[in-house]
């Protein structure tokens, strides 16, 4: 019997691959930098942030020298708040959360997704928000699962993983727990609630209403 949906967030309750595309194209639109010298200027520092060895605000004016410019912090803060979010998603997960523990597994800053947790209420609808640079380990290594099962005080066989790259299913599947690959480009929260109905029993009290024909999606044991 299932008793947990976990999510990923960037790619399954964002509408973008990962959280540095929705924070560097914010920032390119806001500044008129090209989103190369953007990428060039964070990419040093983007594993240290995603581990939690380092802040933005610690290494923001790192970032600053090599653009060759002085940035207002505070557009770092609306590039965050600018994150496409899958509100059906959301609101599917709100749903689901009567009936099932639910939680985010997210490699991802911790600014970043301190801020989007407050923008957003992402407490109020998630039992848990597990972040890889609170964690000091991302999707790769079993450790933040297994920190989330015991949190959230279920079996992994109890539990279902839903995240947008295979790669991040692997480390899940490893304890026990069924894991589903979501499509970023083609799935919906209505093609989702669909999977995990007919393969796991899983159903909110309110079916989500997507007019999108739904996309299969596929899953890995």
């Amino acid at each position: 019997m299932i008793k947990a949906v976990l999510f990923d967030f960037d790619g399954v309750l964002t509408t973008d691959k990962t959280g540095s595309v929705s924070t560097i194209r914010s920032l390119s639109r806001q500044t008129g930098l090209a989103e190369g010298a953007l990428w060039h200027a964070f990419a040093p520092f983007n594993e240290h942030l995603l581990l939690g060895h380092t802040t933005h605000s610690a290494v923001w004016p790192e970032i600053c020298a090599r653009l060759g410019c002085d940035l207002d912090p505070s557009l770092l803060v609306r590039a965050f708040e600018s994150t496409p979010i899958r509100h059906d998603l959301l609101a599917y997960a709100a749903e689901l959360g009567s009936r099932y523990a639910t939680a985010v597994i997210t490699d991802n800053k911790a600014d970043r997704m301190s801020c989007l947790c407050e923008y957003h209420s992402l407490t109020s609808i998630f039992n848990l928000v597990l972040v890889s640079a609170e964690h000091g380990s991302g999707k790769e290594h079993t450790s933040i699962f297994q920190r989330a099962v015991e949190l959230l005080g279920v079996e992994p066989k109890q539990c279902i993983f839903v995240d947008n790259s295979e790669r991040n299913l692997v480390a899940p599947a490893s304890l026990g727990i069924n894991t589903v690959y979501f499509n970023e480009v083609a799935d919906t929260a209505l093609s989702l609630a669909q999977v995990l109905n007919s393969r796991y029993g899983v159903a909110p009290r309110v079916t989500p209403n997507n007019s999108s024909k739904p996309t299969p999606l596929r899953g890995a044991a």
